[in-house]
């Protein structure tokens, strides 16, 4: 049978969540749509009612999962984030969400419960409830066990996205021992390398940006702060605006929200 990437990609994320679903979760959380989105700044999100099917009206929530950084993550960190979405779905069926999107501490036990810290740095010692939280997996614990005993199972995360956003941060993947990149890329804007626990390097690169190097600014009205990505240096004049005053460029900065 040929390669079908949209089918194995679908098939390896439900069958990933039927299974924590069975030894995470005691089979009670109900079905919901997966899906991949290139949120920006997030390795995922849950969205409680997302989708209606068309002929009969049923309502179902949506997990999203980032692909943008399968390739620079272990397949243990993004089942992670698969799981920390599960719970939100969790405690909306059977708990009490924080109001928008406010991590309480009915959930941060949830969290507990499956194997995953909450904190909002992803490290220990940070925050277990706010607004923006993610995670650390705790050695030991049931994710830890339960994902280890899938993943003896031949699982994994078959397609990876060549194009990260970021540069990895994990040691073990940081770029080694490989060089060059797409014909079509600009040498000076990218790099590319991957490392694994193998010795052997694997057959294919990553393409990452250049550290310190921003691929776009972002220009912000100072009126009416409409904002417009584009190459540094642009002189861009806002038409929204009566007196037309010229962009500026944002100074603001965004981190990686695991989960929003």
């Amino acid at each position: 049978m040929s390669k079908a990437p949209t089918r194995d990609t679908y098939l390896e994320l439900q069958s990933a969540y039927d299974f924590f679903n069975k030894t995470l979760f005691e089979n009670r959380l109900p079905p919901c749509l997966i899906t991949l989105q290139r949120e920006k700044h997030t390795y995922g999100y849950f969205s409680s009612n997302r989708f209606v099917e068309r002929s009969a009206g049923d309502f179902t929530d949506e997990i999203a999962m980032n692909p943008s950084y399968f390739g620079i993550r272990t397949i243990e960190e993004s089942l992670s984030t698969l799981v920390h979405e599960m719970t939100h779905l969790e405690q909306q069926h059977f708990g009490k969400p924080g109001r928008g999107r406010y991590h309480n501490k009915e959930w941060g036990k949830l969290m507990l419960r499956v194997g995953l810290h909450p904190s909002n740095t992803g490290k220990p010692g940070g925050k277990m409830t706010g607004d923006q939280m993610t995670h650390y997996i705790i050695p030991g614990g049931v994710f830890e066990k339960a994902c280890a005993e899938l993943i003896t199972t031949n699982f994994t995360l078959s397609w990876i996205d060549r194009f990260p956003p970021i540069r990895p941060s994990t040691p073990l993947l940081m770029p080694k021992g490989i060089s060059g990149g797409d014909e079509d890329e600009d040498e000076d804007d990218f790099t590319s390398g991957y490392s694994t626990l193998s010795p052997e390097p694997p057959p294919f690169t990553l393409v990452f940006p250049v550290d310190g190097k921003e691929t776009r600014t972002k220009y912000v009205c100072p009126l009416c702060q409409t904002a417009v990505w584009g190459k540094k240096n642009l002189v861009l004049l806002c038409g929204s605006c009566e007196s037309k005053p010229s962009f500026v460029v944002s100074q603001k900065k965004s981190g990686i929200d695991q989960d929003y």
